[in-house]
């Protein structure tokens, strides 16, 4: 399945862009996507460590199962002050 991450704050600007597609086999996981996305954007692999990611709008945990139509998000932590 091919998915359309959307990527805010800091991770969009190491991507360069506000999206990334990831090809992932049928069963794949939160963690799955996450590997993918640190393969594609190697400057960001760190960051992904401490990023949230998203599945229909709500904070999911890597075990979680995906599906084609999910929309996905890296919400990578932000401080402000």
């Amino acid at each position: 399945m091919t998915l359309t991450v959307k990527l805010f704050a800091a991770m969009r600007d190491l991507a360069g862009s506000d999206t990334v597609e990831v090809e992932l086999p049928a069963d794949a996981t939160v963690g799955d996507l996450r590997r993918e996305v640190a393969k594609q954007i190697p400057l960001a692999r760190t960051l992904l460590l401490r990023s949230n990611i998203a599945v229909n709008h709500e904070a999911v945990e890597n075990e979680h199962v995906l599906s084609p139509s999910d929309e996905c998000a890296v919400i990578p932590p932000v401080s402000g002050g």
